[in-house]
């Protein structure tokens, strides 16, 4: 791996994310594989010793297949706060690990940014008030359409499954209040420009709110009073895309389990679900550690592993790597097929 700074050369800024939880693990064993292209120029930022010590510890239990920290390029931050061990420590410093990832990520117009897993509790025990890494993005970025998408690139098949999230990190009581024709409209014209960049003349789903999908009225109404004729204004101006919908939850992802495994079947390009969890079972269920968790919308590609902080696991040398890798891959995978290259 080329892990000397060149400005002719793709980099990844690499924020570390908790370092109680597993990201300095499964970023020393992501950083190691040979999946990883070699001329790829990475910044990782947080804390040297961190990534040292992580290091130390895991080669102390027998893993071998590890990125040395003292070949790699680090933005070493050392975060002040009163109690660095505890919760509130940990998060304070994962915080501002991103905002300084931002910021870096910004400077070169040839790069991308990967995220790893933070704990959303510590960020608020350290007074730093947001649902998640996403909602930071736009605001450093003064974005406010940009959309959580969950993709996979299958080993199987090499098809790309996406699926994006209309409501994100609020409750599932707030989702039907939250849900409305202008947000379906907003987050189908980023579906629509991210797929473009795969596909001409992409095939969108769309997944209904209630159970089956309202069965006319019977079990919800929002499909029948609102939902239909928002999917219909929108596709009358995108005349350009397949939009299908609103579909019954239970069976909207049937179709991608099967493009997930077989090559001689019927592909779509994404599938627009409702809310987190609705949007995230299927995806996880369906693609496992080859889940990545992007944000779509914002002045650069963003990339993140679609787990969290595993603090049941952390320091006994037992992660999996492989969503980092992919999250990696996806990122320059991305960047390169994006109109983003070379403009931020």
């Amino acid at each position: 791996m080329n892990i000397k700074n060149s400005n002719n050369t793709f980099k990844i800024v690499l924020s570390v994310g908790d370092e109680s939880g597993i990201g300095p693990e499964i970023i020393l064993k992501a950083l190691y594989s040979h999946e990883i292209p070699e001329n790829i120029d990475f910044i990782l930022v947080g804390s040297k010793k961190n990534l040292q010590n992580t290091y130390t510890h895991l080669r102390g239990l027998g893993l071998e297949n590890l990125a040395n920290p003292n070949d790699l390029q680090i933005h070493d931050l050392n975060i002040s706060s009163s109690d660095n061990e505890s919760k509130s420590g940990y998060g304070d410093s994962s915080f501002y690990y991103l905002t300084k990832a931002i910021e870096i990520v910004k400077q070169y117009p040839n790069s991308a940014l990967v995220t790893g897993p933070i704990c959303k509790k510590s960020w608020s025990l350290a007074g730093h008030h947001f649902s998640g890494q996403t909602e930071v993005l736009a605001k450093s970025c003064g974005v406010k359409n940009v959309g959580m998408l969950f993709t996979a690139k299958s080993p199987i098949t090499g098809w790309r499954f996406n699926t994006l999230l209309a409501t994100t990190h609020i409750s599932l009581y707030e989702v039907p209040k939250s849900l409305n024709t202008q947000l379906i409209h907003a987050k189908l014209d980023l579906f629509k420009e991210f797929c473009m960049t795969y596909t001409e003349k992409p095939t969108l789903k769309v997944a209904g709110l209630n159970p089956h999908a309202g069965e006319e009225g019977i079990l919800g109404n929002e499909e029948i009073d609102w939902l239909n004729d928002a999917l219909i204004a929108w596709n009358e101006n995108n005349r350009d895309i397949k939009l299908i919908g609103p579909l019954s939850p239970d069976s909207c992802w049937n179709s991608s389990a099967k493009a997930w495994r077989q090559k001689d079947t019927e592909k779509h390009d994404g599938i627009l679900a409702m809310y987190h969890d609705q949007g995230l079972i299927p995806m996880k269920v369906i693609a496992l550690h080859y889940s990545v968790n992007t944000t779509i919308g914002l002045p650069f590609i963003r990339t993140s592993p679609d787990h969290g902080t595993g603090f049941d696991i952390a320091g006994k040398g037992i992660a999996q790597s492989q969503s980092m890798i992919e999250a990696i891959k996806a990122a320059i995978e991305m960047t390169k097929n994006s109109r983003l290259l070379n403009t931020h």
